[in-house]
Formats: structure tokens, C-alpha cells, sequence
């Protein structure tokens, strides 16, 4: 088999608006390496990909690319119109092209006299074509592209349905499944594991390790990129810029809690160093302060000495000034104080009041609950594959969708949802002012966006437009916690959510009254679940398919 390229980039810079979203970001990716991409949302990794890709162009730097190179971006890539053929037939174009090509050559190859011009050329192109082949596995590229549908949970999914049937989440496993058959040389992926259930994530995880080129890969799955990465790259601000770590997440997360230490105690003490440095120079300037009699225990031999002492104290003050500037010029930078979701009481209301009921509620194809329960108090975990109808529970909880059944809630109830995609009205506001129209200026004031640590300071002022979508969700968010309803729904909230802030959400909703429903496909957040879980089943075509433990 032939050697297949590295991705390659080097002092890329990245500028929107005034804002350096890439500033220096070299990269060196050989075949065989899995890269993950770590940082908070906003910090370049979607930004990254897309200059790797080709798809933006930095303002600066260079990228050496494979030409045969994948980009699984976090919207789909193929119109509303296109059917399920049309995307595999996409996807394995290339494997046909080159076995249409050995096809091809080779009758041209036996026909052509062994020693002469011809015949050369035919065994080169041959050869190249071979490779490519090769490469691809294009002799099992059909029987592959079944393997990944059914891998994804897409095995039953008609080749016919266009795009604009499809739920979101069966997009998303469509545009990934192009791209795991295709097999190109270098694969970027911006959160391919968003609408992945753990079947879909595994198989995924399986397909990815196998592959022998380029793979770097954005993603909040702790799991996923402790399953893949033979490195890690972290954008988060740091002393140098950008890091590379060895290994996968734990072992990242290991190596970067003691480099955050390191960053600290050399930052403290050279502002030790400095306060010393400042005081030192501000006591002996203080000294040879002009207009400064001799002291009474000076006097005696003044005229004789004054000079000499007083020059010394100069040498002092000059050399601390010195000191001092070399310093100040050259000081570390302060390490950046890391987001923290800080969340007011979640909720009003406690104890086994029973505030929202369901009984033989049923959507076709969608959904089927024979009984379920919400109290004021409850912590409710929502699981099941993709297609079970996780997300379509949470709607009926919230009173967007209706089917038949019944549907009871306490007529006073407040009810906040969280959906996957997060859209607002006027995008070209910033986002406090989106939040402060949505919760009202008192609340605004009372709960301030910036104090619930979902945003930056830096993009509480910016156009919503100019959000990633991750930071948009963090937004929506953040106007549910800042005015808590009775009862927040949250579906698959630790999406888009970098690893730390996974873990403080975890924790805040685990905490405080109110009644809490959760849908997720998290595997960290579903091991860890403090209450109960509704475990919902594929294709409920009966009442009765639901199944509630306890932890």
C-alpha cells in the first residue's frame, strides 16, 4: 500500500473582527494519528478544522493538505432535497472512479507491447490506480457502506427519504456515515458524536481506530476521545500558545492539571518578585530623596561619607529600576481564570408533589408512554437510541407536541426546554442584550449573564450571529437557569459543552429543588445520574415500552 500524505499546518493566523481566533496554531498530523481538539467553545477548534479543511482561508500561514481529504462539518453538507442514494453514491464515487479506472486500464495494459513508451505509462497509471484502491478497500466499499448505516443505526433507513424527512439527529449519522465509507486520507470532524447513542458511538470509535490516515476530531465526548486520540490539542489560552499532549483525554487531563499549577505558581511568584522589586526601589529612592538632611546618627562625619553612601543608594534604586523593568517587560501572563457555571437555585417547589403526568400518551412513530410521573423534586434521566422518541418526550412534557392520551400539568406550572438547535429571533443582537430581553432587566441585573459563567467576557457584547453554535446553546441556557422554571427540560445539554463545564452542569443539576428532566446520550453524565431513568425503547409501536429504574 502507498504512503499516505500528512496534514501539515504552520503559523496559521485567523482574525474576525477584532478578535484572533487562531493566532500561531502550527500542526503536524501523520497518518495513523487521531488528534483531538480540546478548548471552550469559541476558542478556534471549528475555526481550526475549516482552515485544514480548505473550506476558510487564514489570513496568514500555510496548510500542506492530502488531496483526498474528508470534512464532516456540524451542518449538513447536502441539500434538504437529496435522498439517501444520492449521499452513499457520493460517498463511494471515488472507490467507483478507481475501479473504473483499473477497469479500464487494464485491457489498454495487455494490449500495449511489453519495452515500449506505451506500455510504461499504462503500468504506472496502473499502479497509481491500484494504490489508490487499495487505500480506499474499494473491492469491500458496498458491503462497508452497509456495515456503517447499520453501525449508525440507519440499516432500516429507505434509500429513497430525502434529507428534509429526517430527524436532526439521522442527518447527522448520514453525513458521518458518508464519510466513515468514503475513507479518504485525512478525516476532520467537528462533534461526531452528537447524535450518537452508545451503540452508534462504539462502532464509530471502532471504524475511526482502523483507519490508517489523518484523523482530527473537535469533540465535548469525554468518552469518545479517551476511545480515539493518540494526542490531544488543547486552544485553550496557555503560556506558549497552543499544547499537544500524548495520549488520549485522561491522560490530557492529567498532564494539563499540572501545567495549570505550573502556569500559577510561576505566575505568583514574578508578582512576588515584583512587589519586592517595587518596594525595594520605592524605599531606597525614598533614601537619596532630594532635600534630605543627614539624620542625627549621620552627623558625625556627614560631609566625608555623604557622597559615597549617597551613590550607592543611586547603584540600588538604578539597579532595582533595572530589575524591575526587565521584568515587568518580560512577566509571564496571567493565567486565564477558567468559565464556571454558576447557577441560582434551579428551581421553586420541593418535595413528591406530583406536577406533570402522562397516561397512554402516543405519537405514531415517534413516541408510546404508558404511565409517567414527574414530582417537584424529581431528577429524571431520559435514555434510549436514537429514534426512540427522547427529544419527542420533552416536547410533549413542555406542551409543543400533542398525540393522543392524556397529558396533565399543574395549571400553574412553569415549564423552560432547551432544544438541540438553538435559534433566536434577532441575531444581530449581543448576546446580553438577548438575554436581557429574554428575562427581563430586573432579572438581568439580579443574575447577570456574565456571573453565570457560560460565556466569556469577551463574547457577552458580540452579535449572536457571530456565536459559535456552541455558544449560542450556552446562551439559551443560561436564560433558562438565570429565571428557573418549575420544571426544566434539557435535551442532550452537555452538547457543545467543553469537558469542564460538562462536569459543573452535572453537578449543579444534581443539587437544589426543582424538577429536572434530562435527555442525553452522555455516557459520563448518564453513569453518574443521581435520580431516576427512563430507559425508552426503538420503535414503540405498543403501550407499555417504557422502563423506569431507580439508581
Amino acid at each position: 500500500m502507498s504512503v499516505r500524505p500528512a496534514l501539515i499546518a504552520h503559523d496559521l493566523l485567523r482574525v474576525r473582527g477584532d478578535r484572533r481566533v487562531l493566532d500561531g496554531v502550527s500542526l503536524t498530523a501523520a497518518p495513523g494519528h487521531r488528534i483531538g481538539l480540546i478548548g471552550e467553545n469559541g476558542t478556534g477548534k471549528t475555526t481550526l478544522l475549516r482552515v485544514l479543511a480548505g473550506v476558510d482561508v487564514p489570513d496568514s500561514g500555510t496548510v500542506a493538505r492530502p488531496p483526498d481529504l474528508g470534512f464532516l462539518q456540524q451542518e449538513m453538507p447536502y441539500a434538504p432535497s437529496a435522498t439517501v442514494a444520492t449521499i452513499l453514491d457520493d460517498a463511494l464515487r471515488e472507490v467507483r472512479a478507481d475501479l473504473a479506472e483499473l477497469d479500464r486500464l487494464g485491457p489498454a495494459l495487455s494490449d500495449a507491447p511489453e519495452g515500449t513508451e506505451r506500455h510504461a505509462q499504462l503500468l504506472a497509471a496502473y499502479g497509481e490506480a491500484l494504490e489508490r484502491a487499495q487505500d480506499r478497500d474499494a473491492w469491500d466499499a458496498d458491503r462497508r457502506a452497509m456495515t456503517v448505516l447499520a453501525g449508525l443505526g440507519l440499516g432500516g433507513l429507505a434509500h429513497d427519504r430525502r434529507l428534509s424527512a429526517l430527524s436532526g439527529g439521522q442527518r447527522g449519522r448520514l453525513a458521518l456515515a458518508a464519510m466513515l465509507i468514503r475513507r479518504p486520507a485525512a478525516l476532520l470532524l467537528d462533534e461526531p458524536t452528537n447524535h450518537l447513542d452508545d451503540a452508534a458511538a462504539a462502532f464509530c470509535e471502532d471504524q475511526l481506530r482502523a483507519m490508517t490516515g489523518v484523523v482530527v476530531v473537535a469533540s465535548h465526548d469525554r468518552a469518545f476521545l479517551d476511545a480515539v486520540c493518540t494526542d490531544v490539542i488543547d486552544l485553550d489560552p496557555a503560556v506558549e500558545g497552543p499544547v499537544r499532549y500524548g495520549g488520549g483525554y485522561s491522560a490530557y487531563l492529567a498532564q494539563k492539571r499540572a501545567e495549570a499549577e505550573r502556569w500559577r505558581r510561576r505566575y505568583d511568584d514574578e508578582q512576588a518578585r515584583l512587589a519586592d522589586l517595587r518596594q525595594a526601589a520605592a524605599a531606597t529612592g525614598h533614601q537619596v530623596a532630594p532635600g534630605r538632611g543627614p539624620r542625627d546618627s549621620e552627623k558625625m562625619g556627614y560631609g566625608h561619607t555623604a557622597g559615597r553612601v549617597q551613590n550607592q543608594i543611586s547603584r540600588r534604586v538604578r539597579d532595582a529600576t533595572r530589575r524591575l523593568e526587565t521584568l515587568e517587560r518580560d512577566q509571564v501572563a496571567a493565567p486565564p481564570e477558567p468559565l464556571r457555571f454558576h447557577a441560582p437555585v434551579l428551581a421553586t417547589g420541593a418535595g413528591d408533589d406530583v406536577i406533570a403526568t402522562m397516561h397512554r400518551v402516543r405519537i405514531a412513530g415517534r413516541l408510546s408512554m404508558a404511565h409517567l410521573e414527574v414530582t417537584a423534586s424529581d431528577r429524571l434521566l431520559v435514555s434510549g437510541p436514537n429514534g426512540a422518541g427522547k427529544s419527542t418526550l420533552l416536547a410533549v412534557l413542555a406542551g409543543r407536541v400533542s398525540g393522543t392520551g392524556v397529558l396533565w400539568r399543574r395549571p400553574d406550572l412553569r415549564v423552560g426546554l432547551l432544544t438541540q438547535d438553538t435559534t433566536f429571533e434577532e441575531p444581530l443582537r449581543t448576546a446580553r442584550d438577548v438575554f436581557g430581553g429574554a428575562v427581563g432587566a430586573e432579572r438581568a441585573e439580579e443574575v447577570p449573564l456574565s456571573s453565570l459563567g457560560l460565556l466569556a467576557p469577551a463574547d457577552l457584547d458580540r452579535p449572536v450571529a457571530q456565536l459559535s453554535v456552541g455558544q449560542r446553546r450556552r446562551l439559551a441556557l443560561a436564560v433558562l437557569v438565570a429565571d428557573p422554571p418549575d420544571l426544566l427540560l434539557l435535551d442532550e445539554p452537555t452538547n457543545h459543552l467543553s469537558p469542564r463545564l460538562c462536569d459543573e452542569l452535572e453537578e449543579a443539576l444534581g443539587t437544589g429543588p426543582g424538577a429536572i428532566v434530562v435527555a442525553s446520550h452522555d455516557r459520563r453524565l448518564r453513569s453518574r445520574w443521581p435520580g431516576r431513568e427512563v430507559a425508552l425503547a426503538v420503535e414503540p409501536s405498543t403501550v407499555g415500552n417504557v422502563f423506569v429504574t431507580s439508581p
